[in-house]
């Protein structure tokens, strides 16, 4: 369950190829139907089983075709349902203003040439399968993934016994066996918000991303199947998440950011010009108090480099944003940022009057050293940092939502390590975070 924007719910199903001896069609797909309030709707196909075209991929990673034996189905949620499943699996269904929120990112092992190998059979050296039981058990109301599902671009090398056995490339074992499986405890649990991060650009898991996860209708332009197409393919336009009383979460995809500055003749440039104007449109609708924006490259907080003792925010998006809202960064009505990319936990609190920022991409794949002493440091120029909690941790975050006397919304953000330890609360207030601790958090 899947929520895609303007008060829309998206059921997706995965669906095992048919017995091709059995058929001569590439296009049966067998999808099973929705059924809603005891009603029946047929699914659609959005894509068949069948080998992705070849494409070029970056350095270190498998060129091989991507193999997807499956189909996706799909059908929207109709408004109002207050039951629905798929081939008799109960789905999780939207709440007009959900209480608790869970943000995860960065979920994947890492598997690459030329990059630490990750051992994806140690669950505490990969952990992702037990921190999506242990935030299933504690029942949230919608999942936010900050992006960055697929790591394991290349086989494991022979005799190395911490990824032996494990799939690789950009097909479905792969994708299987680094979200769709661990992540089903999870996926049972509540609707998700899916944004795309930099290892589902084209030139990644990108056709993945499309068929599976994409929130976006099936246009042939946008897949990924076609390098041509990639300036259009890794860009999708903003869009918002109603959160209910006066609250919504805008998401941004930055998957083809990069890490530099972008110039006036970059088309990336033009392209998150125009996503920002939509961004700023969407956060200044009446009845609007509070929006959160959503992108998996951090804008103000910290990306940590090896080496770097002064890390800032994406200079990419930086760039554009600079130029659009001035010293302000976001445009009005944007209270706090969510992120991921940075594989650990920061809550930022400015005294600059900026967007409270919290970064949760520490879900699964290898964790960043940590960052340098703060003193001094600003992940942008004008800002000025009043406090700010960081771990290098596996964990997760879970947002939750408490009435006031006065009727806004308070919110808490709870901290947790791979255990479902408790680690600090940050109390959110407008654009102020506040942890009951400040600096580094213990592993």
């Amino acid at each position: 369950m899947q929520l895609v924007g303007d008060h829309r719910a998206m059921v997706r199903a995965i669906v095992a190829s048919p017995d091709r001896a059995a058929s001569s069609s590439v296009d049966v797909a067998m999808c099973p139907p929705l059924v809603a309030d005891g009603v029946a709707q047929t699914m659609t196909l959005r894509a068949a089983p069948g080998i992705a075209p070849a494409r070029p991929v970056v350095a270190g990673a498998d060129a091989a075709p991507a193999a997807f034996p499956v189909a996706v189905c799909e059908a929207m949620l109709p408004p109002g349902a207050s039951e629905a499943s798929v081939a008799g699996r109960v789905l999780p269904l939207p709440r007009q203003a959900p209480k608790r929120v869970l943000v995860i990112g960065d979920t994947g092992c890492r598997m690459k040439h030329g990059a630490p190998w990750q051992a994806c059979n140690d669950t505490r050296a990969w952990p992702f399968a037990t921190i999506a039981a242990r935030a299933a058990a504690m029942a949230p109301d919608l999942v936010i993934h900050v992006g960055d599902y697929h790591y394991r671009e290349s086989p494991c090398p022979e005799g190395l016994a911490a990824c032996a056995g494990s799939p690789s490339g950009y097909g479905w074992t792969a994708w299987h066996a680094d979200f769709f499986a661990p992540a089903a405890p999870l996926l049972a649990a509540a609707p998700w918000v899916m944004l795309r991060g930099n290892h589902e650009e084209c030139r990644r898991a990108g056709q993945g991303w499309y068929r599976f996860l994409d929130p976006r209708p099936w246009r042939q332009g946008q897949t990924c199947d076609d390098a041509a197409n990639d300036g259009r393919a890794n860009h999708g336009e903003p869009y918002a998440v109603d959160l209910g009383r006066g609250t919504q979460l805008v998401v941004f995809d930055s998957a083809a950011a990069g890490m530099r500055a972008l110039g006036a003749d970059d088309s990336r440039r033009t392209a998150y010009t125009s996503e920002f104007d939509k961004v700023a449109a969407l956060a200044a609708r009446p009845g609007i108090r509070n929006t959160w924006f959503a992108s998996h490259h951090p804008v103000l907080a910290f990306i940590p480099e090896p080496g770097d003792d002064k890390p800032t925010g994406n200079p990419a998006l930086q760039s554009v944003m600079s130029a659009l809202f001035g010293p302000a960064w976001y445009p009005p009505g944007i209270t706090l940022a969510l992120h991921g990319h940075a594989h650990s936990f920061q809550a930022v609190d400015f005294a600059s009057g900026h967007p409270a920022a919290l970064v949760s991409g520490n879900a699964g794949d290898m964790l960043d050293e940590a960052l340098p002493p703060m003193a001094g440091l600003a992940p942008a120029p004008g800002t000025q940092i009043a406090r700010m909690t960081h771990g290098g941790h596996f964990g997760f975050a879970m947002l939750e939502r408490h009435d006031s006397a006065d009727g806004n919304d308070e919110w808490q953000a709870n901290v947790y390590d791979m255990d479902g330890r408790l680690l600090t609360r940050c109390a959110l207030a407008g654009r102020r975070l506040a942890c009951d601790r400040t600096g580094p958090l213990q592993r």
